[in-house]
C-alpha cells in the first residue's frame, strides 16, 4: 500500500495548478491525480500542495548571530564583528545555530538548502537530526599560510559526510571566493572535485571590492581568472554574481555555472543588484538563496522571492520584469538543478519534498491568481506542513520530529555564551 497521499488540495504542477491527489511511497512520488488507498492520508484542505522550497545559499550557523551586527558598513560588519565571533565558535555552537535554522526552514517551508560555514561536523549532525535535505561545504580560505590545513579539512569533510543521513546529505567543497584563495588553491580544488565527483559552492563576485582587488592582483576581474584557470564548469555553484560585465554573463553561461541569487542579503550589505534578468535571459540557472542571518536575518524563501521580484522591477523600471512564476522557479526547480537534486517539481517519479500552504488566511484572500499569492502574498508561516524524503516533518502546524522549545532555548543560551567569549 503506498504510504502517503495529500488530498483536497490545489496541486501545483510543471502545468499550473491542478485538483487531485499526490502519492507518495518510498520516499519518491508515484502519482498525481487519481485516488488511491495509502497508510496515511494528509487532508490539503485550502492548501497549495507544491514543491519545498531550495535555499541555495546560506550559512547555517550564523543564526546565533542574527542582529547581532546589523547597519554596520560591510568592512566593520566583518572586522569588528562577524570576523572575532566565529574564530571562537565551536562545533557545539554550530550544531546548535544550524538545528535552529533548520527548525525555520522546516517552519517557512523549505527542504533543501546548500550550506557553507566552518566546523561543519555540526552542521551536518544538524540536518540529520532535522530531517531536512542539505549539500553541505566546508568554507575555505586558501592562502599561503593555511592552504595545506584548510584543503585537508574540506577533502575530510566531503568523505565523511557525501550521502550520510540516507543520501539527504551531500557535500561540496567550498573554496570561499576568488579573492580569498590563490589561484593555486583553487586548481586544486577543481582537481578534488573531479577526483571526487562532487560539486563546488564557491563566493563570487560579490562586491565591487572583490573586483577591484582582483584586478590589483592579477590583472583580471575574478570570473575571467576563474575561466583560465579552468575551474568554472557545470558543477559550480556561484553566489551572489553580483558585479558581472556582460562578458562574464557568457564565460558563466559557456561554462554552464549554476549561480544563487541572494537579494535581501545584498541589498541589506550595499552590495549591488546582480544582473538577474541578464543572466536567465542568457539561458544561465539561477536559484534563490537567503545568505546567513547575519546579513538577512530570516530564512523565509517565501520573503526572498518577493525581493527577487521588487527590486530588478525597481531597477530596471519595468514591472515585466521577473514575474512570480519565474521567482517561483528560481525558488523549486532551478534550486534542485543548482544542487543537482532530483527535486523541486511535484511529478512521478521525482522525490517527495513537498510543502503544503494554507491558503485560508486574509492576506491570500481572494484567489485570483494563486500562483502569483505564492511570490507576492504568501510568508514562511503560510506553510502548514512539510514533507522530505517521504518523512512528515511537520504536518497542520505540528513539528513530529523536533523539539522546537528545546531548540530555541539552546540556541540563545549558546549565543549568548558564545558574544561573552568575544567580550
Amino acid at each position: 500500500m503506498t504510504d502517503i497521499v495529500i488530498g483536497n488540495g490545489w496541486i501545483l504542477t510543471p502545468d499550473g495548478l491542478v485538483r487531485g491527489e499526490v502519492a507518495i511511497e518510498d520516499g519518491i512520488i508515484t502519482n498525481i491525480g487519481e485516488k488511491i488507498s495509502a497508510n496515511r492520508v494528509i487532508d490539503a484542505r485550502n492548501g497549495i500542495v507544491m514543491p519545498g522550497l531550495v535555499n541555495a545559499h546560506t550559512h547555517l550557523g550564523m543564526t546565533l548571530l542574527r542582529g547581532y551586527a546589523d547597519d554596520v558598513p560591510l568592512e566593520r560588519w566583518l572586522n569588528e564583528y562577524i570576523w572575532p565571533v566565529e574564530a571562537k565558535l565551536d562545533e557545539i555552537d554550530v550544531y546548535a545555530g544550524t538545528l535552529l535554522g533548520c527548525l525555520e526552514m522546516i517552519r517557512s517551508g523549505t527542504t533543501t538548502f546548500a550550506d557553507m560555514y566552518i566546523r561543519m561536523d555540526g552542521a551536518a549532525r544538524a540536518v540529520e537530526t532535522s530531517g531536512l535535505r542539505a549539500s553541505l561545504s566546508y568554507g575555505m580560505i586558501g592562502d599561503e599560510s593555511r592552504a595545506e590545513r584548510e584543503l585537508k579539512t574540506g577533502k575530510e569533510f566531503v568523505k565523511k559526510w557525501n550521502n550520510a543521513a540516507n543520501g539527504r546529505i551531500t557535500t561540496m567543497y567550498g573554496p570561499h571566493a576568488p579573492n580569498t584563495c590563490s589561484p593555486e588553491f583553487l586548481t586544486r580544488v577543481r582537481e578534488c572535485s573531479d577526483r571526487d565527483g562532487v560539486s563546488i559552492h564557491i563566493h563570487l563576485a560579490e562586491t565591487e571590492a572583490e573586483i577591484n582587488e582582483m584586478k590589483s592582483k592579477h590583472g583580471m576581474c575574478s570570473v575571467r581568472l576563474l575561466d583560465k584557470i579552468g575551474f568554472l564548469g557545470p558543477d559550480v555553484l556561484a553566489a551572489h554574481c553580483v558585479w558581472l560585465s556582460p562578458e562574464d554573463i557568457k564565460i558563466l553561461k559557456k561554462n554552464d555555472v549554476k549561480v544563487a541569487h541572494n537579494p535581501t542579503s545584498n541589498m541589506k550589505l550595499g552590495s549591488g543588484i546582480a544582473p538577474v534578468p541578464e543572466l536567465l535571459k542568457g539561458g544561465i540557472v539561477v536559484a534563490l538563496g537567503t545568505d546567513g542571518c547575519a546579513s538577512n536575518n530570516d530564512l523565509d524563501m517565501f520573503e526572498e522571492m518577493r525581493m527577487a521580484t521588487l527590486l530588478h522591477k525597481v531597477h530596471k523600471l519595468d514591472p515585466t520584469v521577473i514575474s512570480a512564476r519565474e521567482a517561483l522557479e528560481m525558488a523549486t526547480i532551478n534550486g534542485a538543478r543548482a544542487l543537482g537534486i532530483d527535486a523541486g517539481v511535484i511529478a512521478v517519479g521525482k522525490k517527495a519534498d513537498i510543502i503544503i500552504v494554507d491558503t485560508n488566511k486574509p492576506h491570500l484572500t481572494p484567489k485570483h491568481d494563486l500562483i502569483s499569492h505564492l511570490v507576492y502574498c504568501a510568508k514562511g508561516s503560510d506553510v502548514s506542513t512539510s514533507i522530505v524524503d517521504g518523512k512528515i516533518l511537520m504536518e497542520n502546524y505540528e513539528l513530529t520530529m523536533l523539539d522546537e522549545m528545546k531548540i530555541m532555548a539552546d540556541a540563545e543560551k549558546v549565543a549568548r555564551d558564545l558574544i561573552s567569549r568575544v567580550a
